[in-house]
């Protein structure tokens, strides 16, 4: 197992918390994938990390969603996120994952939703992805359903507040703005980013744009090969990559240190400067 460990090996201080990030290559096997998600996520907290970002779609990954994806389907309190809950459990840490969610019994499309398990093994909160991947040949919206443009998932450890998206949500800037506005120091972010052409070099632009944009820590997981095309990061407020993965299996762990970001925001306060508001838009 490849660990990528930036923190400093002292214990971190009040005001920072060690995040990690998960790459893994998920099958179609539910159980299967929560056995591997566990190898990844003890050694995460073996680390000290007190919260464990794992990629979307953890749950079950397909190269083109079809009726399977659809069939496995579970609810919030299916065997899926319930196994999710113990692992967060065991190992003491908030545990995001990507999961399939059931709409209706016998319904045709299903969500993308993240869920946060707390270390009591409870569900924190869920984000549902709003913008859906229908781009590059690809078309999400066949089986997904968006979630609701009002719902804005943000959880606290300690300090820190965490806020979530998925994957092609990265190309909306709108979308991280929202939450950093909301008050979010670190954007949580599981991906199945589909390998192809300049894919990498467009990822890793983006995450660290967001980061620049909006003064905050960004922690970026993705799918390892084949099926994503990996390079998941954990990048700081001025868009510094802390810790890198190529795109083979592996664990990254760094530093959430609010002083340093509240030395950035001091120093650049671009928040507090912004001019436009954001407002919601229905698909057409």
């Amino acid at each position: 197992m490849q660990l990528n460990n930036s923190s400093a090996h002292q214990a971190p201080a009040p005001d920072q918390l060690d995040v990690a990030v998960v790459q893994f290559a998920p099958s179609t096997d539910p159980e299967a994938n929560l056995v591997a998600l566990g190898e990844y996520v003890r050694a995460a907290a073996a680390h000290g990390a007190r919260v464990v970002v794992a990629p979307e779609y953890s749950m079950f990954a397909v190269h083109k969603l079809d009726e399977r994806v659809v069939a496995v389907a579970e609810p919030l309190n299916g065997p899926f996120v319930t196994g999710l809950g113990r692992l967060a459990q065991e190992s003491g840490v908030f545990l995001v994952a990507g999961m399939v969610e059931r709409i209706a019994e016998g319904g045709a499309r299903i969500r993308n939703t993240l869920v946060v398990l707390g270390p009591d093994g409870a569900l924190v909160t869920c984000y549902r992805k709003v913008h859906l991947y229908d781009a590059f040949g690809y078309l999400e919206s066949d089986v997904v359903e968006p979630g609701e443009l009002e719902q804005l998932a943000m959880f606290t450890v300690a300090e820190v507040t965490f806020g979530l998206q998925t994957c092609f949500d990265l190309r909306f800037p709108e979308a991280a703005r929202r939450i950093a506005a909301a008050g979010a120091q670190v954007l949580l972010l599981p991906a199945q980013w589909i390998p192809g052409p300049d894919k990498v070099e467009q990822w890793t632009t983006l995450v660290c744009a967001r980061a620049i944009e909006n003064t905050m820590y960004v922690a970026a997981a993705d799918q390892a090969a084949p099926l994503g095309a990996g390079a998941s990061m954990i990048v700081d407020p001025i868009g510094t990559v802390l810790a890198g993965l190529g795109d083979q299996p592996g664990v990254l762990t760094a530093r959430i240190d609010l002083a340093r970001l509240n030395t950035v925001r001091t120093t650049n306060p671009s928040l507090a400067l912004r001019r436009f508001a954001i407002t919601e838009r229905e698909p057409e």
